[in-house]
Parts: structure tokens; C-alpha cells; sequence
């Protein structure tokens, strides 16, 4: 060979290494990008939609039925282009569908939708998606798999086996989403986050039409060759589509279940929604490598003991530690979707099939979200969905159907079916105490965690303890369940309190032996309402400043339990979203406190950001602001602009009376900085009063007061009245309608 035959073939070789290198980047950048701002978007436009339903951590669940549905169309729309068009018309066509999304850039809710319905609020919701972002979504969702198989038609060396991509924007998927409560939330407004997702959208698409561009030429080469008739080797059955249905739709289910636990407990913000959907993504990420990080055997043995303490844990109905729950129900959720999705990826089909795998998956994720986030909460009075997950994603383990020891799996089945009934038996007697049944729960999960390795055995002792735990929930009371959550209505043990339960939350109770014994007279105040509190206080205050008859706002119902405050002449108006906590405080049979004392008094429902506009300036003397399901805050009235709402229907001399009682966020520093900001001076208590008795429901509580000049709190302000003054920290950014920061309120909460 002559020196210039070598320079030759040198350089050429060069120039492929170098397209090569072009061609990957390209397509790693544009998948990259596509999953970013599809997942970023997600709960950017969903914090924006949350207050025109109350901060139900339900807006993030249908959310997440409505992304996943479209998803779904995008993945179908994919699959019909690759398999009836060429890929040059095929990369037209959808350069052209992206530029048509941006005729609703930069995102915004559509015009049109008003207050939501009373009910109907999930299809409501969906329409509401589906004119505002619905379609850039279903525009982005096609990508990864077009993007996939347009990679698979190039001449590239790893074109074979294109499946690395997914993984490729799966990471763009995770960045996107931890950087959003961490990164983007606190440091920028809404406005400007919607500026940005447009600016990368625009990227996208010249990425989309560049990767066009760069397989064009091998597609152009392909039209011209004869294609040889494809081999059916690997193709797709019906049982293959149904299994990879099944194993991606149970952890889609497990997601949107666990997400709703943690919301509803702690806060419905972007922060707890991304945290489990994160971690759903990141088991893509893990099982869509060459080497897993983690590998299935050792997912399958992890998923097993952490499923072992989530049983443990919800027979003991939670545990002392906010952050072991969660951290139990995440680290379980997480390997059983490492678990489904790692049998899913090893069934997986060859390149050529990928877009119908991508489409039955999808499908999959599609169904699981669905059945979580609108048939559950539908046809359950309590949270049923969350057992049977836990029970199903057991059952996705290998080795499911194997019928070899059908009939010692039935004998098995049957003996411990009977040693559970017996115990129960003896539960109920009384011969066993709790903690006993307790630690043989443990011992028994233990000993199935150990000794078996038949997933069906581990699923039938996981869901027939699961099926106990819940015959002795029952046993306490009755549940209620709308698109606002759970409602637990039940009498204590010893039969002298009736209990509002949201979450693990009291939200009032009465003492029904006084109702029984003493007809006609007036009940008590409990809970945080009883007559040493911060909110009775304020109450006497108003009392004293004005003679006579008070006009009162109270947002927020509960049980009813302000009622009992109310006197003759008063005016009283309740502002309630959920219609399921109206008829039940509204019930004699279940609580008292409103039928009995304020029986005139007015109930709106409806958001009460809305809902009080329709009030006259200057209308009340004192708006008492007590909204929080069970310790999940509305951030949107915790803002500036809602402490300006508020403000413009308070007479001269009034009060905003805040109450801020919570076990995972301080608000506090968040109430003193939106007062401050509309001119308000503020006062707070949260004192512990020697009267406070937990055991007979008189609770401690943290109480803020806002006012015009000082002299509107009345005796408030006296030094030995137990109120301190509450200033605004400068080094806070004040929380907005555009800006929000629970990730920081949590932290000062740990810092006390």
C-alpha cells in the first residue's frame, strides 16, 4: 500500500469516527433535552394550576393520570410514523408538529376555565391540561421513541441496540425534576420558569430537525435498496404486550399511591412530588444499563425486606418518625420498581420492535395511572389501592406462575389463611394484646422473607396481613373519600370522643358523653379550639374591642368546632372546598358543634381564594384562616396576594387570624413576611398552656394574628397576654402567587 493510498484511508476513517461522533451527540443532546423539559414541566404547570383547587395533593395524582395518557398518544403517534412512513417524511411531519406547539408558548392555564365544579373536579382538571399544555406535551412524548428509531436506521455502530438512548433521557428526566424544587423553585418565579421552558423548547426543535437532517441521507440510501423480507424471529406475542402491560403498570400505580401518602401528610408541593417520580425514573435509568449499578438479584432480596417494614408499618398505622415513614414507603416503592421494571427490560424485544414496546409500556403506565389516581379514589371509601399494590408488586417477582407446587401452595395457603383467622379471633377477644400481635407480625414477615423464595407465598402472607391490618382500622369508625382525600370518622376507645382524622391529623373531636348525657347544651371546644387557645383568645380579643354582634370569616370547616364561639346577633360565614367535611360537620350523628351552636350560620363552598372575592370590602372583623388537610399546607393562601385578598374584606379594626400549627413546616417567618409586606403588623402564640392535655383532645397550637396598627389587637397586645410580636425576617424572599419555597420551610423547621 503507497503512502497516499494510507493518507487515504486514514482520513477517511477519520471522517467516520468523526460523523459517528456528530451523529451520537446530536441525538444523546435532543433526547437529553426532550426528557428534560417534559418532566420539568410537570410540576411547573401543575404548582401553577394547584390553587384553583385547594392545594389537593389529588391535582398532582390526576396530573399525573392526564402526563401519562398523553404520553401514551405520543408513543402511538411514534409508532405509526416509523412503521408506515419513511423516516425523511416522518422527521417533516414532526418538525412541523413541534413548531405547531408553540402556539401556546409560553404556558399559561387557557382562558375560558373559571372557578372549578363542586364536582367533577379530575375531568375538570383534564380539560384544563389538555387545551393549556397538551399539546407541547404530546409533542415532546413522541420524541424519545422517534428519536430511538431514527437512531436504529443510521449506519452508527451501536444503532443495533438503540435502548441506551432511554436511558440517556431518563437521566435528562432526573436532572430535571431534583432541580426543580432544589434549583429552579426557590430561586426564580414562575413567570420566569415558563419563559425558560419556552426558550428550550425552541432548542428542541431546531435538535429535532438537526437529528432529521443527520439521518436523512442513510434513510434516502435505504429507499433505494431492496429490503428483504423481515424475519418474524422475536416478535411480540399477546402475552408478551399483556406482561409488559402489567409490569409497568404497577409501578406506575405504586407512584402516584405513594406521592399521594406523602402529600397529604407533609405538603402538596413539587418538592414531595418529584422525590418519588425521581426515583421511578431513575429505575429506568438503573435497568436500561449494560451493567446495572444495582443488580436484579439484589433488587429482588432488597424489595422483600423493605416491603416486610412497609407491612410492619402500616398494621402499626405509622411510626413516631414523619421521616422513617416516608423513608419505609419510598425505599419500597422504589425496589419494587426496580423490581417490575428490571423484568420488564429483560423482555425486552429486538431493535426492530421498539416502538411497540415503548407503546405497551407506555400503555401500562397508562393504565396503573388511572386505576390509582381515578378509579380508586372512585370506588374506595379508604386507601384499598395501597395494599393491593404492595400485594401486586410482590407478585411481578419471577417465578409467579410456575405450577409445579400448585397444590402445596394450596395446602400452604389454606393452613395459614386458618392460623390468621384463629388469631384474630383471639385479637378481637382481647386475649392477645397489640404489642404481642405486633411482634408475631414481625416474626412472620421474617420468617417468609428468609425461608421463601415462592413469590406467591410471600404475596399471600403480605396480603392477608394487609387484610387484618385493615378489619381492625375498620373496626374504629367509617371513611370518607373524595378528590380532597380521606376523611376517618371514629369514636376512641373508650367511647368518649368522636375524631375528624385527615391523613395521620386530628382535625377536631367532640366529647359525645356530654351530648348523651347533658341534651340541649352547648359542646365544648376541643382540639385546637378549646378556650385557652391561641384562636379563642383572638376571638375574646375581637369581643372586646367591638360591642356588640361580630361579622366572622372562617376558612376552613373541619368539625365545626369555631361555631361554638359564635353569639346571638353574630354573623358568621365558613368557607369550605371539600363537600364531604361540610356534611360531616353539618351532621348531628357525627359532630354537634355546628348544628347545635350556629345553626344559621352561612357555609360557601368552594376555594376560598375565589370564593371571598364575592364578599363586600370591608365585610368582617375577623378572618380566621384555617385551611391545612392534615398538615399539607395551600401555599396559595400563605401568599402576599392572598394576605391582599384578605385584607380588602377586613373592616378598619379587624383581624387576620392565622392558624399555623404544623409538625413538618414553619410558617411562622412565611406569615410575618406577607403581612409586612401589605403594611400589617403581626403578633403570634405558641405558648403551651398547663391546661393542654393531649389525652383529652386540648391540643397545643401555634396562632398568628395580623392587623392594621397595633391598637386593632385589643388585650393581644398586653405584655402578660402571651402574644409576642412577629417581625419579618429581611433575608427571606416573601412567598407569592410566583414564588414559593417549602424546601426551605422545612429546613427551618428541623433547625428548631
Amino acid at each position: 500500500m503507497t503512502s497516499s493510498q494510507a493518507n487515504r484511508n486514514s482520513a477517511a476513517a477519520g471522517g467516520f469516527a468523526a460523523s459517528n461522533w456528530v451523529l451520537l451527540t446530536a441525538y444523546v443532546a435532543a433526547i437529553f433535552v426532550s426528557a428534560s423539559l417534559l418532566f420539568a414541566v410537570q410540576p411547573l404547570f401543575a404548582k401553577l394550576v394547584l390553587p384553583r383547587l385547594g392545594g389537593s395533593p389529588s391535582v398532582w395524582s390526576v396530573a399525573m393520570v392526564f402526563f401519562q395518557s398523553v404520553l401514551l398518544a405520543g408513543y402511538g403517534y411514534a409508532h405509526l410514523l416509523t412503521r408506515f412512513l419513511p423516516v425523511r417524511y416522518a422527521a417533516v411531519i414532526h418538525v412541523a408538529m413541534m413548531l405547531l406547539a408553540t402556539i401556546v408558548l409560553p404556558l399559561s392555564i387557557a382562558e375560558g376555565w373559571g372557578r372549578p365544579p363542586a364536582q367533577g373536579e379530575a375531568l375538570y382538571l383534564i380539560g384544563l391540561f389538555s387545551v393549556s399544555v397538551g399539546l407541547p406535551f404530546f409533542a415532546l412524548a413522541a420524541n424519545s421513541p422517534l428519536l430511538q428509531a431514527w437512531f436504529a436506521r443510521t449506519n452508527h455502530p451501536s444503532a443495533k441496540d438503540p435502548y441506551f438512548l432511554y436511558a440517556a433521557g431518563n437521566v435528562g428526566s432526573f436532572l430535571a425534576l431534583l432541580s426543580y424544587p432544589l434549583v429552579v423553585e426557590p430561586f426564580s418565579l414562575l413567570t420566569e420558569q415558563r419563559a425558560f421552558w419556552s426558550y428550550g423548547f425552541y432548542i428542541l426543535i431546531v435538535l429535532v430537525a438537526l437529528c432529521g437532517a443527520l439521518v436523512w441521507p442513510s434513510a434516502k440510501e435505504a429507499s433505494r435498496t431492496r429490503v428483504a423480507p423481515r424475519s418474524e424471529e422475536g416478535a411480540p406475542r399477546a402475552i408478551d404486550a399483556l406482561i409488559w402491560t402489567a409490569l409497568a403498570a404497577v409501578p406506575s400505580a405504586f407512584l402516584i399511591a405513594v406521592t399521594s401518602y406523602i402529600s397529604t401528610d407533609v405538603g402538596s408541593t413539587p418538592l414531595l412530588w418529584v422525590i418519588p417520580l425521581a426515583l421511578y425514573l431513575t429505575t429506568y435509568v438503573i435497568v436500561f444499563q449494560t451493567r446495572p449499578i444495582i443488580p436484579h438479584r439484589f433488587a429482588l432480596k432488597a424489595q422483600l425486606v423493605m416491603v416486610a417494614l412497609l407491612v410492619g408499618v402500616y398494621l402499626n398505622g405509622s411510626t413516631d418518625s414523619i421521616i422513617i415513614s416516608i423513608g419505609v414507603n419510598i425505599a419500597a416503592f422504589f425496589f419494587t420498581a426496580l423490581v417490575c421494571h428490571g423484568e420488564l427490560v429483560q423482555r425486552r424485544p429486538p431493535a426492530r420492535y421498539l416502538t411497540a414496546f415503548y407503546l405497551w409500556m407506555s400503555f401500562g403506565g397508562m393504565v396503573g395511572g388511572i386505576f390509582a389516581g381515578l378509579i380508586a379514589p372512585n370506588i374506595f371509601n379508604w386507601v384499598a389501592e395501597y395494599p393491593l399494590l404492595i400485594v401486586a408488586g410482590l407478585l411481578c417477582r419471577p417465578g409467579v406462575f410456575v405450577t409445579a407446587h400448585a397444590r402445596s401452595r394450596l395446602i400452604w395457603f389454606i393452613a395459614f389463611t386458618v392460623i390468621v383467622i384463629v388469631v384474630q379471633h383471639y385479637l378481637n377477644a382481647g386475649s392477645i394484646s397489640d404489642e404481642h400481635f405486633m411482634a408475631g407480625v414481625a416474626v412472620v414477615l421474617l420468617v417468609s422473607v428468609v425461608l421463601f423464595q415462592d413469590p406467591l407465598k410471600i404475596a399471600a402472607i403480605a396480603g392477608i396481613l394487609l387484610l387484618v391490618g385493615y378489619i381492625n382500622q375498620q373496626e374504629r369508625g367509617e371513611s370518607v373519600r373524595n378528590f380532597f382525600g380521606v376523611h376517618k370518622i371514629y369514636l376512641t376507645d373508650s367511647g368518649y370522643y368522636r375524631v375528624l382524622l385527615h391523613g395521620t391529623t386530628v382535625h377536631g373531636a367532640e366529647l359525645v358523653t356530654q351530648a348523651v348525657q347533658l341534651p340541649g347544651t352547648r359542646p365544648v371546644p376541643l382540639t385546637y379550639y378549646h378556650a385557652n387557645s391561641g384562636l379563642a383568645k383572638t376571638i375574646e380579643a375581637a369581643r372586646k374591642k367591638k360591642p356588640g354582634p361580630l361579622k366572622v370569616a372562617v376558612i376552613g370547616l373541619g368539625t365545626g368546632t369555631l361555631a361554638c364561639y359564635a353569639r346571638e346577633g353574630d354573623e358568621w360565614n365558613f368557607y369550605e372546598i371539600d363537600q364531604s367535611i361540610i356534611d360531616v360537620a353539618t351532621n348531628p350523628a357525627y359532630f354537634t358543634y355546628k348544628p347545635v351552636c350556629a345553626p344559621q350560620a352561612k357555609i360557601v363552598l368552594g376555594d376560598a381564594r375565589l370564593t371571598i372575592t364575592d364578599a363586600p370590602d370591608g365585610a368582617y372583623d375577623l378572618i380566621i384562616v384555617d385551611a391545612f388537610s392534615s398538615d399539607a399546607i395551600p401555599i396559595h393562601l400563605l401568599t402576599r396576594e392572598a394576605m391582599a385578598a384578605y385584607l380588602s374584606k377586613l373592616a378598619p379594626h379587624g383581624m387576620v387570624v392565622m392558624h399555623i400549627s404544623n409538625r413538618h413546616l414553619e410558617l411562622a417567618s412565611i406569615v410575618a413576611g406577607i403581612a409586612h409586606a401589605n403594611g400589617l403588623t403581626a403578633l403570634i402564640n405558641s405558648r403551651q398552656d398547663e391546661k393542654d392535655d393531649n389525652s383529652r383532645y386540648l391540643y397545643t397550637s401555634s396562632v398568628t394574628a395580623a392587623a392594621r396598627a397595633p391598637e386593632d389587637f385589643g388585650v393581644l397586645q398586653d405584655e402578660d397576654s402571651g402574644w409576642d410580636s412577629l417581625e419579618a425576617d429581611p433575608e427571606q424572599r416573601v412567598w407569592t402567587d410566583d414564588y414559593s419555597n417549602v424546601i426551605g420551610a422545612m429546613i427551618r423547621h428541623l433547625r428548631e
